[in-house]
């Protein structure tokens, strides 16, 4: 009887490790996408000319920021609305791929 109840703890154990993952790949899925809707909807909100004055702009725009990493400057087009369809366009693939990347990996753990 010892055997079979190691057995059924390592079983019981899987299943928490298989749960802990998925809630895990999920947490990461939301936060990747929700960071790449932000940027999409800064530059939606300012290639569209929405009123920068307007609560829901800035507060896009104060989350959108922090969520370049660093792609904000990283081209400089003379157009200010170019400037941040690249830059911020890119920051959102980058949100992108690295929420795949990172499921990739933590799919590989299950």
């Amino acid at each position: 009887m010892g055997a079979h109840e190691g057995g059924v703890r390592r079983a019981d154990l899987r299943r928490a490790w298989v749960r802990a993952v998925g809630v895990l790949i999920t947490a990461v899925r939301l936060v990747g996408n929700a960071c790449a809707a932000l940027l999409a909807i800064h530059v939606v909100l300012t290639v569209g000319s929405a009123n920068p004055e307007n609560g829901i702009t800035r507060f896009v725009a104060s989350w959108a920021d922090p969520l370049a990493l660093g792609f904000q400057d990283l081209f400089m087009p003379d157009d200010p609305k170019a400037a941040v369809l690249v830059n911020y366009g890119i920051a959102a693939l980058f949100w992108l791929l690295a929420t795949s990347l990172a499921i990739k990996i933590l799919r590989a753990l299950i």
